[in-house]
């Protein structure tokens, strides 16, 4: 990313993280960084082109937060980092956040979470073809679930004395949605079913996410 559109888009949400989406402008954003408001548009555009920069900046620091050091490790361990990375990410960018739901990401990071996935799925022996549902659905509680966190989305009945250990808890569950697919697809390869997974609800299927 250019150095000037990075020193842009971090005043950007600097300023978001100050006071909120609704303050953020072309002026207000050229104002902390020095320029005209005719001066931003080379780097980042029109205000639209400035969100969709946001969440490209949203992804870029989720990727960082999570690292390349986590490749190697089970991928148990990587689906719990990059959970607690994506609720740590909504926690700290709260206004801003609600964008990686409601905006397109379209810089070079905007499917880093979703590669993320797909990595930690194939590693867990996920069917090729069930690889893009699952991702899918597992991001969808990510982003759901945190963005309804920092906004106060979540019903009150639904809320947790212990939030921590809750979340912990529902990616816990995410890793015996993920064992259950795996578990089929191993019945497959060996000749030993039909690599149909049980569905919830029945008889030996794991309880799925808390939501």
């Amino acid at each position: 990313m250019d150095d000037k559109r990075r020193l842009i888009l971090d005043q950007a949400l600097a300023l978001v993280d100050e006071r909120g989406l609704a303050a953020m402008s072309m002026r207000a954003v050229a104002e902390r960084v020095g320029l005209t408001s005719m001066a931003l548009y080379p780097y980042v555009g029109g205000k639209d082109a400035l969100l969709d920069g946001l969440v490209d900046l949203l992804n870029l620091e989720l990727g960082t937060a999570v690292g390349d050091d986590l490749a190697d490790i089970d991928w148990r361990r990587r689906l719990r980092a990059l959970g607690r990375a994506v609720r740590a990410l909504a926690h700290a960018h709260p206004s801003a956040y609600p964008l990686l739901l409601n905006r397109s990401a379209t810089g070079a990071s905007a499917s880093w979470l979703t590669a993320a996935l797909h990595g930690i799925l194939h590693d867990a022996g996920v069917p090729a073809a069930e690889v893009p549902r699952l991702a899918r659905m597992i991001c969808a509680f990510l982003l759901g679930y945190t963005t309804g966190e920092v906004t106060g989305g979540l019903p009150d009945t639904e809320r947790s004395a212990e939030p921590d250990a809750e979340f912990d808890a529902d990616l816990a569950d995410l890793v015996t949605l993920i064992e259950l697919a795996a578990a089929g697809n191993a019945a497959v390869r060996s000749g030993g079913g039909s690599g149909t997974p049980s569905q919830p609800g029945r008889p030996g299927s794991p309880a799925g996410p808390r939501r």
